[in-house]
């Protein structure tokens, strides 16, 4: 188990509603950002002297574009049917993490200037200024809200509380108070094209090491190209697939997927990051500068279709907003949706019997699965309603023998966030990850004690980078935590190529050459 220096919730059977401790979380907040990230995605370098004014401009800028913000601010009636559905209450026991009582520091603000009540009654109302104090826990409390939307799911009129944590990031960041990890990780991508800053040169090292590894291990040479013109298929991938387990592992997968498939594909340098980074920070602008390089990457690249590869809330932004932000796409082909997810991909070539695999190459495992909040809530896959449920799934059982899922209150549309999404992914805020992560916890050992589970699928980067940092905190190893199309990788059975049997070839004819040569050796040493 992993040291902890603040204290780690203890597993249990169901995850109960704890009592709550006001102020728990209050010193919990981000490294706030510099002003040389807060310069390159627009915004003022540090707190600006009438931010105040500027602040509450902005509120009303957004309420005006969003009139969905302006609706969740007037309809909750405190029903309370969503305090405990927030895994960071669940686990930090801070009330101010319950989805309502986060809503009202925007709320009581909201109130004060933009309704005639407040203006005239503030105290009657529950209305009040945006003070220093008011700010300061804005930047707490709404970077403790991994924007996962499990609260709207049970909400009677469907608020939604990441699109109020987003627009308050928004504010933030529009007078100077932005988010260190968010903020440098859109710059990174606008410097160099993806969030880990992996210049060409590196990326390219990278896949031929990953063609290498491949060859050696199957004997078959599958082809992991970059910037190749002409190709068939754009992949836009998150870059953590391309250094880290279990990241890598699915790339690999990928690799045989398209292999199997007979189609030529392609990474591109310039838009070598799927995720979008914009979306955490309600940033409408760098949503669409971030993904407009995937657009003028499949322009340069001469694709006909792009395909996302594993990242919850890339898939979310590509799904809802792609056409919008970067679009139009008529320059691609029209048979194939724009854009098309990895499982979608691999499911359609099982659906076609295209793809044999052997399952007894997964029999190490018994797997579950954790359904990723982005995918799950604000996205679908394929042409059946439910399909960001069914596809992965399906994947599963096709490529392994044994599979069991968690407790049906914790999966699909009711999931449990990994409690590392909404930018949140950062050792500043390690304590809030450990304790946010508690539900899924408690329900993924609950399948481990139950059914004997080894291991957990997920298709999301950000889910599967917590479960890694996380999981040793709860007595599990980091290892338990695997990329669906690792396992894809695992059980596929690969078809030689030409040139792979020109090598056999080749080995054959030298093979008694070499011999006769070492017995000759031989026989000169013995003399």
């Amino acid at each position: 188990m992993a040291n902890a220096t603040f204290e780690v919730p203890e597993l249990s059977q169901y995850t109960e509603v704890p009592t709550v401790t006001p102020g728990a979380m209050a010193h919990s907040a981000p490294f706030k950002s510099k002003p040389e990230f807060q310069g390159p995605l627009g915004f003022p370098g540090e707190l600006v002297d009438d931010w105040q004014a500027r602040a509450i401009d902005k509120m009303g800028d957004l309420l005006g574009r969003y009139r969905s913000l302006r609706v969740y601010l007037d309809s909750c009636v405190k029903c309370g049917a969503c305090t405990d559905k927030c895994h960071y209450f669940l686990g930090t026991k801070d009330p101010k993490n319950m989805p309502v009582a986060r809503q009202d520091l925007m709320r009581k603000v909201y109130r004060r200037h933009f309704t005639l009540a407040g203006r005239l009654f503030p105290k009657l109302v529950g209305a009040e200024d945006l003070t220093e104090a008011v700010l300061s826990d804005w930047y707490s409390y709404f970077h403790q809200c991994s924007q996962c939307r499990r609260c709207s799911v049970f909400c009677p009129y469907g608020i939604d509380t990441a699109e109020i944590s987003m627009a308050a990031r928004e504010i933030m960041d529009s007078i100077g108070v932005g988010q260190k990890y968010c903020n440098e990780i859109i710059g990174k991508v606008y410097k160099i094209g993806n969030n880990l800053g992996l210049p060409g040169p590196a990326l390219e090292d990278t896949l031929e090491g990953l063609e290498e590894d491949v060859y050696d291990d199957t004997g078959v040479r599958v082809r992991y190209p970059i910037d190749q013109v002409g190709a068939e298929i754009l992949l836009v991938t998150p870059s953590a697939d391309f250094f880290a387990e279990p990241h890598v592992d699915g790339l690999i997968g990928y690799g045989k997927v398209f292999h199997e498939a007979g189609v030529s594909w392609t990474l591109s340098s310039y838009a070598s990051e799927a995720a979008n980074f914009g979306m955490f920070i309600g940033s409408y602008d760098n949503m669409r500068r971030v993904a407009q390089r995937i657009r003028e990457a499949a322009i340069q690249l001469q694709v006909k279709r792009i395909v996302f590869g594993e990242c919850g809330h890339a898939w979310r932004v590509a799904y809802s907003f792609l056409n919008t932000l970067a679009g139009p796409w008529d320059f691609l082909d029209p048979r194939y949706p724009v854009p098309q997810h990895i499982c979608e991909f691999t499911y359609d070539l099982i659906q076609q019997g295209r793809l044999t695999f052997d399952k007894g190459e997964n029999d190490d495992k018994v797997l579950t699965y954790h359904d990723s909040c982005n995918v799950a809530r604000a996205s679908r896959m394929g042409e059946v309603p439910g399909g960001q449920f069914e596809i992965p799934r399906a994947i599963i059982r096709a490529t392994c023998n044994h599979f069991h899922d968690m407790d049906e209150d914790t999966i699909r549309e009711r999931t449990f966030c990994c409690g590392g999404g909404g930018g949140l992914l950062t050792d500043d805020l390690l304590e809030l990850r450990v304790k946010g992560a508690k539900p899924r916890m408690d329900a993924l050992n609950n399948v481990m004690q139950e059914k004997g589970v080894t291991h957990m699928a997920a298709i999301c980067a950000i889910c599967k980078s917590q479960f890694t940092k996380v999981l040793p905190y709860y007595g599990m190893e980091m290892e338990q935590i695997v990329s669906l199309h690792q396992l894809v990788s695992n059980a596929i059975v690969l078809t030689p190529g030409p040139d792979d049997e020109e090598d056999e070839d080749e080995d054959d004819a030298d093979g008694p050459d070499d011999d006769s040569d070492n017995q000759e050796e031989d026989t000169d040493e013995a003399a």
